[in-house]
């Protein structure tokens, strides 16, 4: 059952990492669903990062090519300054309030489904009165369009608003093109899953025990390959059609856990 469970919430976290309804949220309830503990939430740390490995190696090349050209390429410079600028807002947010975050609203369902509803709204918002797009590549952002987008993602702490959807949502009311918001998250991705598994590693190594290895591997491997999947189908479902699909998902599962809540169940 333990094996079954890891799986399952390997494939959640690999499929909400990267889509604007908040991966943590969807562990978190997901976890009590299905009774699954996690004992100083290591397992929750191990298989994020399978979804930074897994963005990673999606756009390795262009890794390559940037790390490649930081001692001549004035672009390579300048992309890896605008991940870095929009990057320090949350590092900065994650130090002063990640603990009050952790102790008190990931507990709170209610929190979750509030967040989802309101993020929902604004998405639909967003979507219909958004400036016309005057940046269509994610590379071509500027500083302080980056820092402004990374100011967005700090509203992720709270569990629900999702990483994702707050930094896709801030590039397009900033001026970004659908397709270049979603590519932007995904590189700002790398370091701040990056630091937040350093941070959250450091915080459970006491908890890590040989005898969790097998379900934190499943995990982890289930994490990886759901990334790897999901990523290049959201980029065609945006160009398509834009976020109101999932903006229509996220208040929906917001009722349903008030619903839930109403009802008893969670």
């Amino acid at each position: 059952m333990n094996w079954f469970a890891a799986a399952l919430l390997g494939i959640v976290q690999g499929l909400t990492e990267f889509l604007p309804v908040s991966s943590t949220a969807h562990l978190l309830l997901g976890a009590r669903m299905l009774g699954f503990e996690d004992p100083g939430g290591v397992f929750t740390v191990m298989i994020q990062l399978g979804s930074i490995v897994a963005i990673v190696w999606l756009y390795r090349v262009k890794i390559l090519r940037v790390v490649s050209g930081l001692p001549s390429d004035p672009e390579a410079r300048h992309f890896v300054l605008m991940i870095f600028v929009a990057f320090l807002p949350a590092l900065i947010a994650g130090a002063l309030f990640s603990g009050y975050v952790k102790r008190v609203l990931y507990t709170t369902p209610s929190v979750i489904a509030g967040s989802f509803i309101a993020g929902g709204i604004i998405m639909l918002v967003v979507e219909r009165l958004r400036p016309r797009p005057v940046v269509l590549n994610a590379d071509h952002t500027s500083l302080g369009r980056a820092l402004a987008i990374g100011a967005c993602q700090t509203l992720a702490l709270i569990p629900g608003v999702s990483r994702s959807g707050a930094t896709i949502v801030g590039a397009m009311a900033l001026g970004l093109d659908r397709a270049a918001a979603a590519e932007f998250s995904f590189f700002l991705a790398i370091p701040t899953l990056g630091a937040a598994f350093a941070h959250d590693l450091l915080d459970a190594r006491h908890s890590l025990s040989t005898g969790r290895v097998e379900e934190i591997a499943i995990g982890f491997i289930a994490a990886f390959v759901a990334s790897a999947l999901v990523i290049e189908p959201f980029l065609k479902i945006v160009r398509r059609t834009g976020f109101v699909p999932f903006a229509w998902y996220r208040i929906a599962a917001g009722l349903g856990i008030v619903a839930a809540l109403v009802a008893g169940w969670l």
